[in-house]
């Protein structure tokens, strides 16, 4: 079975993206959220294999709804997507329990490792 993803970003052009990089590579995307109360709520419903995380959306940033995903399932995965120049929030990520992090603009090959690697790997 293929392992089920829950795509969070507050733009839409960026999940398609993802959606597409992941959906060639065999992977079931399971949800899509743009905000982070959205993200919590369909984690909760949906209990992904992983989550590809945008840091800085409305209502509740990426790093707030990894902490809120944690509190659900200590084991989650997931994923940060970060623009160049966030490595504070990057960093606040982690510490919060995200696996690892990629880096916008994405590159497919890149995407696919850092997810394989969160999913199989200790992330660390």
């Amino acid at each position: 079975m293929a392992p089920s993803v829950l795509i969070v970003d507050d733009a839409l052009f960026m999940r398609m993206m993802i959606k597409d990089i992941l959906s060639k590579d065999g992977f079931e995307i399971v949800g899509e959220a743009e905000n982070g109360v959205e993200a919590v709520k369909k984690y909760a419903e949906l209990h992904p294999d992983l989550v590809t995380m945008d840091i800085v959306m409305p209502e509740m940033d990426g790093i707030e709804a990894v902490r809120n995903i944690i509190k659900i399932d200590p084991g989650a995965r997931v994923l940060m997507c970060s623009a160049m120049g966030q490595q504070p929030l990057v960093v606040e990520a982690l510490e919060a329990g995200a696996k690892d992090f990629i880096i916008k603009p994405f590159q497919p090959a890149k995407v696919v490792e850092a997810v394989r690697k969160a999913l199989h790997g200790d992330g660390g």
